[in-house]
């Protein structure tokens, strides 16, 4: 029997099922009601579990296949990460990509020389720690604090600080990772990080809402999918 919050244990257990290959890709989960017998609750209970797997595309409905794995997080992001953790890491990066790319936009085409100073200074103190093999996870998120800083309006800056909670664990979770790596990996964010400066400092919009599309959900693929 699970205990707790039932809908909340349910999905933890599903995850972890998910993280350790019980229930391998392209492979179909049990029923709504054998999950319902095997862990001793509810359908309905099952059922919003299963909902949020799928909202996070680690699952699928298929009709005469029934649910079905599309993909599991990579196995290292649990040693990071406690499992109740990693659905609102997930969200946040979709919400981040949703709103950065913008932030990026708009501070392309809005920025000034000050702001291009700030954004340069935190570029290079990202660098400096990323020769060095540091996660900088404060470098990081300054980055893109002066990103949104440099779009001139104040709802950016103040949308980055309230989530900044948020924001930090998928930092800690994708640098902790990098450092598994640290020459390749820390060295990819790092042009990532730099083609953002580059398409801002020049003025490009869409190309500087690219580039942060592009490091966003690459962050989101090192952390979710294992990806490089």
């Amino acid at each position: 029997m699970i205990s707790g919050k039932l809908s909340d244990r349910v999905y933890e257990y599903l995850l972890d099922q998910l993280i350790a290959g019980a229930f391998p890709v392209n492979s179909r989960l049990p029923t709504e009601l054998d999950l319902a017998h095997r862990l001793g609750v509810s359908r309905p209970v099952v059922r919003d579990a299963l909902q949020r797997l799928r909202e996070e595309g680690l699952l699928a409905s298929r009709q005469g296949s029934g649910t079905v794995v599309l993909k599991k997080p990579g196995s290292a992001v649990v040693a990071f990460a406690p499992i109740s953790s990693i659905a609102d890491v997930q969200r946040c990066f979709v919400f981040r990509y949703a709103i950065e790319g913008e932030a990026a936009a708009l501070a392309a085409k809005a920025h000034d020389s000050a702001a291009i100073a700030r954004l340069g200074d935190a570029l290079a103190s990202l660098e400096a720690a990323a020769k060095e093999g540091r996660s900088a996870e404060a470098e990081d998120f300054a980055f893109h604090y002066a990103v949104a800083d440099a779009t001139g309006n104040h709802f950016f800056t103040a949308t980055l600080l309230a989530i900044r909670e948020q924001i930090a664990a998928g930092i800690h979770i994708n640098r902790s990772l990098s450092l598994l790596n640290p020459k390749q990996r820390l060295g990819m964010v790092q042009k990532e990080h730099d083609a953002i400066f580059k398409f801002i400092a020049a003025g490009g919009e869409a190309k500087a809402r690219q580039a942060m599309h592009k490091h966003i959900e690459n962050a989101r693929r090192r952390v979710f999918e294992g990806g490089g």
